[in-house]
């Protein structure tokens, strides 16, 4: 108790400020720098207005400010505190894993499997691309529509943008304002719960099984929120992947509420391992589907196709064209380079059928020894623990980098991630045995 007084007394003696703009930028800063830990509780506003002497009005306003800003959550009886996921365009975030520790906690494609460079960096034009020339290449847009169109969704009205979190961010922004609450699954992919809170949308979580969104936490965030966003294959962390059942009726659900935006997150296309079911053109009135180039031709490549309705893909392009106003054609030309010519077709289906050899052979590896995992389709294995910490801790000792689950959750229940992307069978099977070895520590158990 003495330990929580002094750092309750120390907190609050860093923030600093005589106005609400003032005190705001004091606390991010102390949150940025790390001296202020996610999840603290900040002082009452009249405990705080007292120490520097301003008005409890003024100290809530700064607390309005930094909820704004998704920094702080939080108000009334139960305090304010710093968001567990604050965003953080300061501070870097430290290394996931140590030095020396086999890293299965990055979420990056093995570079083995992607498709080299050199193969279409000789096919690429030279031609300087000037201001006034077309935006995008009109093969790379047919070719996209045709990959669409082939999946299902309506290619009718498509845009490039700089990778996945920026399309979903130029969508949301479109139709949602600061405060609009938006439903996210739960867990889901950190960058994106960063996103969300950064830009001050609050998040209702949707509960997941292997099979994607659950109908019935599905249909209840659907009364409560302006969009909703949803991993049809592929899900980070969990693996999960939408069935054609459970596409019928979330679908079925999405038309019972038109008026919210539906975003399709497609991270890993061609290599997610299992077919894709989408909810596009479901009858709602706006939504968007982004596929990203990330996982399947690099990181490095920064480009995403954005499908949508006709009024959506309108206003992204309208303000794409007062800021970035275009996708390097560089960019689209070495894209369509490496997606559209048959032998990176081979290559990708090839890509596709090792990460999912990969990926089972964990799974496979763990349930016999009774573990409990999820990992349908894409990079990554979900294993429910008791403790996060201690379980990542365990496994450094023994040379596994893995992450841990809580940047990934709302009120979903602790978990670590693996990235099985270059994880091979034999190393698969030495993880699994030091799993087992481990299991007092908290590990779940299969029935069976």
């Amino acid at each position: 108790m003495l330990q929580y007084v002094k750092y309750y007394v120390s907190l609050h003696n860093k923030i600093r400020g005589g106005t609400a703009a003032s005190i705001a930028a004091s606390v991010e800063n102390e949150v940025h720098s790390g001296r202020i830990q996610p999840g603290s509780l900040l002082p009452t506003v009249r405990d705080l207005g007292g120490r520097l002497k301003v008005s409890p009005a003024t100290v809530a306003a700064a607390y309005k400010v930094l909820r704004r800003r998704g920094l702080v959550t939080g108000a009334g009886r139960g305090g304010t505190r710093v968001a567990v996921h604050p965003p953080s365009p300061v501070a870097k975030r430290a290394r996931v894993v140590a030095e020396g520790v086999i890293d299965l906690a990055g979420g990056n494609p093995d570079p083995a499997l992607l498709p080299p460079l050199s193969m279409a960096l000789g096919r690429i034009g030279t031609a300087p691309h000037l201001y006034g020339d077309p935006s995008e290449l009109r093969p790379l847009m047919q070719f996209i529509r045709g990959e669409f169109e082939a999946d299902g969704v309506p290619g009718g009205s498509l845009a490039l943008v700089s990778g996945a979190l920026d399309g979903i961010e130029r969508v949301l922004r479109e139709h949602l304002r600061p405060g609009d609450l938006v439903g996210v699954e739960d867990p889901s992919f950190p960058g994106l719960l960063d996103l969300l809170a950064s830009a001050g949308y609050g998040r209702v979580p949707i509960a997941l099984d292997d099979d994607g969104p659950v109908p019935a936490s599905f249909e209840e965030g659907l009364r409560r929120v302006r969009a909703v966003i949803i991993t049809p294959r592929a899900q980070n962390p969990t693996g999960a992947a939408l069935t054609a059942t459970r596409a019928r009726e979330l679908r079925l659900l999405s038309r019972r509420r038109p008026d919210v935006l539906l975003i399709e997150n497609d991270p890993c296309g061609p290599v997610a391992g299992a077919e894709v079911h989408s909810l596009a053109g479901a009858g709602v009135r706006h939504w968007a589907v982004v596929r990203s180039t990330s996982k399947f031709l690099g990181p490095d490549l920064r480009l995403a196709a954005l499908a949508g309705d006709e009024l959506t893909i309108a206003r992204v392009e309208g303000r794409q064209a007062l800021g970035a106003r275009w996708v390097s054609t560089i960019l689209q030309q070495l894209a369509l380079a490496l997606w559209a010519d048959p032998g990176s077709g081979r290559w990708l289906a090839h890509a596709a059928n090792v990460y999912a050899q990969r990926r089972d052979a964990l799974v496979s590896a763990l349930a016999a020894h009774r573990i409990l995992a999820h990992g349908r389709s894409g990079f990554h294995v979900w294993i429910p623990v008791r403790e996060e910490a201690a379980m990542v801790q365990a496994l450094a000792d023994r040379g596994w980098g893995v992450m841990a689950g809580e940047r990934c959750r709302i009120r979903s229940a602790p978990a670590i991630r693996i990235t099985t992307a270059a994880l091979l069978p034999d190393a698969a099977e030495r993880l699994a045995a030091d799993l087992a070895e481990i299991a007092p520590m908290g590990l779940l158990r299969a029935s069976g």
